[in-house]
């Protein structure tokens, strides 16, 4: 039965490096291959929404089911050449590579549902990892701990501008909310006070009195000190989570998941050991 397997396993193994890595020329041309795949099938998405090409949306359909049929080869894949395939498929590129696919199946229900299949284009992110672009990928995952770990800190953070929004939306309300003005509700005036305190402005709602006019500059100053509260946040955390072994794109031979610092030997998703001198 060993020996029987071990075509298999081999198989397996070199579909793999081809597929979850970039270091060799196989897989290299894999992913060079991939990614335009992926940018075509985002233009033909992009096509179908061209008024002056309705003539040939039923061939660009048509197309776009031929790249997501081939997508969902490729993931497949993906899963079958790993040893636990339930891991990758939780990581963050098994999840962007599930996404990817499921709005044309989607589409076969609900109309319209593959114009969502833009978010292909976040595939295209496995270009830092074909050119080599490390610090890149390093810098991109180290934002990306930092936001994890100032979650609850934006929270917080967000919850007290919603109620400091309330607040001063109920006061202008009551500073100008006379018959005939656009300050005709609270929740109109909150709004109005969200636009205001985000420094956006549009401008369709604008106080009248001296006493209004005053708040909203109040307002105006406060909203260009919030600005730079989660900034602060962020790269606090970012900080913390950036060092001289940030993680780098060897995957993990058993699940595929990347993500691993330059000193580790075990998976951090698995524990399986991760081969030595991959980088």
């Amino acid at each position: 039965m060993a020996d029987s397997d071990t075509p298999k396993q081999n198989l397996r193994e070199r579909v793999r490096i081809i597929i979850h890595e970039a270091d060799t020329p196989a897989g290299k041309a894999f992913d060079v291959a991939l990614i335009v795949a992926i940018l075509g099938s985002v233009a033909v998405v992009m096509m179908l929404t061209v008024p002056s090409l309705d003539s040939w949306h039923d061939s660009l359909y048509t197309v776009e089911w031929g790249f997501t049929i081939l997508f969902t080869l490729e993931y497949a894949l993906r899963l079958w050449s790993v040893n636990a395939p339930a891991k990758y498929a939780r990581s963050y590129f098994g999840v962007i590579d599930l996404v990817a696919i499921l709005p044309t199946y989607i589409s076969a229900i609900f109309p319209g549902a593959n114009y969502l299949l833009v978010v292909r284009a976040l595939r295209v992110l496995r270009i830092f990892r074909i050119l080599k672009l490390i610090e890149y990928v390093r810098g991109a995952r180290t934002m990306m701990r930092a936001l994890r770990a100032s979650f609850a800190k934006i929270m917080v953070f967000l919850l007290a501008i919603v109620i400091l929004a309330t607040i001063i939306g109920a006061v202008m309300y009551l500073v100008e909310g006379q018959p005939g003005t656009k300050f005709e509700s609270i929740p109109q005036s909150i709004y109005w006070a969200i636009v205001t305190l985000t420094t956006v402005g549009y401008g369709d709602i604008t106080p009248a009195t001296p006493l209004g006019q005053f708040l909203a500059a109040v307002v105006m100053i406060m909203g260009y000190s919030i600005i730079a509260v989660p900034t602060g946040i962020v790269s606090a955390e970012m900080v913390k989570a950036d060092g001289p072994d940030a993680p780098n794109t060897r995957a993990c031979p058993n699940c595929g998941v990347e993500d691993h610092r330059t000193n580790a030997v075990h998976c951090h998703a698995c524990g399986e050991t991760l081969h030595a001198g991959d980088v």
